[in-house]
């Protein structure tokens, strides 16, 4: 027995010395594998590290060419083609190479795992390998002819960007930019017609594209050619995209040719606030939610709860960003941020940005927010502002705001051929080209006929065809179709509102100039005329009690409060208005003029007679504004440069034709 028990000891040490080593060599196996498993993921964050620097300098590289493209476009002044048109073909050529230039790699699984699901792909997935924990992400979905395509699908994905960028990115200093330089002289003298075209006439185009689209659907079932579904909400949808017009080539071409400013401003203020009304609208449609198991039937309750949306989330935003711009107004009045140009320009670009996230955040929208926030920054805060930070922050949104949307439109051109879920229906698409000219017509021509009925002068029918002409389809339109593209009908949508965006730009914008020819649009009208009453009400008050209390403009409140006031008045207005008790109007004041005015000034003494019997009809004088700046609005240089002439000291202004 001795011998086994010693040769049963001299096993034991030997048997644990090999469990001993095995279980090194395994921990030994297990921290290399854990190495090379890092080592891996380093790789391959750095390779998609340089893919992400790869697609982003492939971005700046066609804005880089646009740019040059632009300027000999300019320099040979050739106007078939926009720089926006311009865009979306360099975008379309970068799309083709990556779509087809790129070889495919097949997956390493030929048949890959199946599941079935109650409901949708989730969008995180947690799986647990051999005790460690790894969570995986949803990238989208791939279209099964393509599944086999992992590298040109991931770098097609990666090229696709969030919708979220364009919004919260792009949009707001497009938006805010439509605002802060908007022409208020030539907008508020047309103020009525155009509020008429973009809420009336939006709400009418919506309608009647939604109608004449489900029209197309209903075809389109009845042939065979729809495949999934496709609802009447769904249709009304596509009508509120569909209704954002984005004139931007039409106009670029009206300032090249100096074409009428009123034309410009019922187009310019029409797409302006249209966008504003077309994403309210397509929000509203969403909204909209019948009680019972049909959800998409029609709901009186749940029809009224969607005007009730619409407007709420209107008047919400709206109040949000005057709001959010008056405030700024306060702080520029209130500091002495004037006299560091860099943190007054720097402040000015944050409170305005931050507009459309905070309305976003409430869950109002902040395109309309952003849009009155500057207008309100133009009115107001522009006032308070040194000399340096007024060129500072005109320039700043100007290139932002021509940087975003030459990047939209290039990406417009990618996207045709990197998204991956295209949907082209001929009947479709076919149907969407009638349905928004019809649509346009609906609004355009009705309503200028009810607004010439009010009208003193008249909307002509060579302006109106020319409104038709100018419905142009573009960035908004795209934003809103590129928001929500997870299901049959919005993928659908969203490859048409492609097409149509490609189309209008490049043979309506391009035919915009034997166009203006064709129905004989003379240049800048040199007419003067009587303002809306609206606005008359609305310059007197702003004149007398806003503008003293928000800006160091207008006439101190101790000439415009009563006499009771006196103590308050005194407190609220800033010296430099009594400095400058001279000036006890500003430039808005061309709005409100009755015909026939004439004020000359030489040197401190105002005269003004009839125009009829001075010989210069519709003309007059203006005074300079505080500390030698002309109080007004960014426009109100380049407008003065068009309208003003100077002889023996005498200033005189010629106003253009308004509208009521």
């Amino acid at each position: 027995m001795e011998p086994g028990g010693r040769t049963a000891s001299r096993k034991g040490p030997r048997f644990a010395s090999e469990s001993l080593f095995l279980a090194l060599l395994y921990v030994s196996c297990r921290a290399e594998d854990a190495a090379m498993e890092e080592l891996a993921t380093e790789k391959e964050a750095e390779e998609s590290h340089r893919q992400d620097s790869v697609n982003l300098l492939t971005f700046i590289l066609l804005l880089t060419l646009t740019i040059l493209t632009i300027w000999l476009f300019k320099h040979r002044r050739v106007r078939f083609l926009h720089e926006t048109g311009l865009a979306m073909i360099y975008g379309l050529l970068v799309g083709v190479i990556l779509r087809y230039g790129i070889p495919s790699t097949i997956y390493h699984n030929k048949t890959p795992p199946s599941c079935s699901l109650k409901e949708g792909p989730v969008s995180t997935l947690l799986l647990n390998v051999s005790g460690k924990f790894f969570e995986y992400t949803l990238k989208g979905e791939i279209n099964s002819r393509e599944i086999h395509n992992v590298e040109q699908n991931d770098m097609l994905r990666k090229v696709t960007f969030d919708p979220e960028v364009f919004f919260n990115i792009l949009l707001p200093p497009i938006i805010f930019h439509a605002g802060y330089s908007l022409k208020k002289r030539h907008f508020f003298r047309n103020l009525g017609s155009i509020i008429t075209y973009a809420f009336l006439g939006t709400a009418i185009s919506c309608f009647v594209i939604g109608n004449l689209m489900y029209g197309v659907v209903k075809l389109m079932q009845a042939v065979g050619q729809l495949t999934d579904k496709f609802y009447y909400t769904d249709c009304l949808f596509f009508g509120a995209i569909a209704s954002a017009t984005d004139p931007v080539t039409v106009l670029a071409i009206f300032n090249e040719l100096h074409a009428d400013v009123d034309l410009y401003a019922l187009l310019f203020g029409e797409s302006v606030l249209n966008d504003a009304v077309a994403i309210v609208l397509s929000s509203s449609i969403v909204a909209y939610q019948p009680s019972g198991t049909n959800t998409h039937t029609f709901d009186a309750s749940a029809f009224f709860k969607s005007v009730g949306v619409f407007l709420g989330i209107f008047s919400g935003s709206f109040a949000m960003g005057a709001v959010t711009g008056v405030v700024t107004a306060l702080i520029s009045f209130f500091t002495k941020l004037h006299c560091f140009p860099l943190l007054e320009t720097a402040l000015f670009f944050l409170m305005s940005w931050s507009t459309f996230l905070l309305a976003e955040a409430c869950s109002f929208t902040g395109v309309v927010a952003v849009l009155f926030c500057g207008i309100t920054q133009a009115h107001y805060t522009y006032n308070n502002l040194s000399e340096e930070s007024t060129k500072r922050t005109k320039q700043l949104f100007e290139v932002l705001h021509f940087l975003a949307e030459n990047f939209i439109f290039s990406y417009m051109g990618l996207a045709l051929f990197t998204f991956q879920n295209h949907i082209f229906s001929p009947i479709f698409i076919v149907g969407a080209f009638l349905a928004i000219f019809i649509g346009r017509a609906s609004n355009i021509y009705p309503l200028s006929f009810f607004l010439n009925l009010g009208r003193r002068h008249k909307i002509s029918g060579n302006f109106q065809h020319m409104m038709m002409f100018a419905g142009l389809r573009g960035a908004m339109a795209f934003a809103l179709a590129i928001r929500d593209t997870a299901t049959y009908a919005r993928q659908m949508m969203f490859t048409t509102t492609l097409l149509i965006v490609f189309f209008t730009v490049w043979v309506f914008g391009g035919g915009t100039t034997p166009m203006l020819s064709w129905l004989h649009i003379r240049s800048e009208s040199k007419t003067k005329q009587e303002s809306a009453w609206l606005f008359r009400l609305w310059y007197t008050f702003d004149h007398n009690y806003l503008k003293p209390i928000l800006t160091h403009s207008g006439p101190p409140l101790t000439t415009t409060l009563p006499g009771c006031c006196g103590p308050l008045a005194r407190c609220l207005t800033s010296p430099q208005a009594y400095e400058n008790h001279e000036q006890l109007r500003d430039t808005d004041s061309d709005l409100i003029l009755n015909d026939g005015d004439l004020t000359l000034t030489y040197g401190d003494t105002a005269i003004t007679a009839n125009g009829a019997s001075g010989g210069h009809d519709g003309t007059r004088g203006e005074w300079g504004g505080i500390n030698g700046k002309t109080e007004a609005a960014p426009e109100r240089d380049s407008e003065a440069r068009e309208h003003e002439t100077t002889s023996r000291g005498t200033r005189l202004v010629f106003p253009v034709e308004d509208h009521a």
